[in-house]
């Protein structure tokens, strides 16, 4: 296994690699605009491979200074989401299904994938703070299906989202859950037909499920969510992302 300092160096080495050449672009673009696509001049490539070994630190300063900027940005959205939070939080609720008392002063919001086996267990957790804490609470669902590892998130979030239209979607959500290895289409039309949906409504709002899903996605990617579940709370005495296991605490303090 190699080192962090073999690994670094490689890094780096690839860095400066690519750092040459686009440099080198930018200096034959603004040399010879006429000639860009034309052959390289040995020499002014050596030139600039010259600079760039000379002065590595200034690619590694300049890939800090860029990360800081993207940290900075994600603080600035996250901090904003928390005041409408705390502020508006209807804002954040939006058109996202939600159960618990709409009286609560405790808001959870809650990112979840369907295929996720962490949210499975979630979810069963959920369900008995909901039932301990009636009055106390308030969950708000938000889609992150995780395509890339969970091939049928997407679909179960469409299903779930349909049956959203039609007032039966937290029935479904469970449903969903229960029989988590046995997602796929069959199981969605089954759970459907179970629940008494209009089938022909069911169908055609599969189609349009996707912009609502996709802005569940988006918005938490600008506040960096990186996997599911995950959790943000609002509530008397805490507002902020959460671990689940805190929630319970936190509910038992709130007023």
């Amino acid at each position: 296994m190699g080192t962090f300092f073999d690994w670094f160096t490689a890094l780096l080495q690839s860095m400066r690699t690519w750092a040459a050449i686009g440099l080198l672009c930018l200096v034959l673009t603004w040399s010879f605009p006429a000639q860009a696509a034309s052959t390289i001049d040995p020499q002014l490539e050596q030139q600039v491979l010259q600079i760039i070994r000379e002065h590595p630190e200034a690619i590694v300063e300049s890939v800090q200074a860029y990360q800081q900027q993207q940290q900075q940005k994600i603080k600035q959205v996250q901090q904003a989401f928390l005041q409408d939070l705390k502020t508006n939080p209807q804002t954040v609720i939006g058109e996202s299904p939600t159960t618990g008392s709409t009286k609560s002063k405790t808001l959870l919001v809650e990112f979840s994938d369907f295929q996720c086996p962490y949210c499975a267990e979630a979810h069963k957790t959920l369900k008995e703070l909901l039932a301990k804490y009636p009055d106390k609470l308030r969950l708000v669902y938000k889609n992150l299906p995780l395509i890339s590892i969970h091939p049928e998130a997407l679909p179960a979030a469409t299903a779930a989202w349909a049956a959203h239209q039609q007032g039966k979607f937290w029935q479904y959500h469970d449903a969903l859950f229960t029989n988590q290895k046995q997602l796929g289409e069959a199981l969605y039309l089954d759970i459907a037909k179970k629940l008494n949906l209009n089938l022909g409504k069911f169908k055609r709002d599969l189609t349009l499920a996707t912009p609502a899903i996709t802005k569940d996605i988006q918005l938490a990617d600008k506040l960096a969510v990186s996997g599911t579940p995950f959790f943000v709370i609002n509530s008397p005495n805490f507002l902020g992302v959460v671990q689940l296991s805190d929630v319970n605490s936190i509910l038992a303090d709130a007023k």
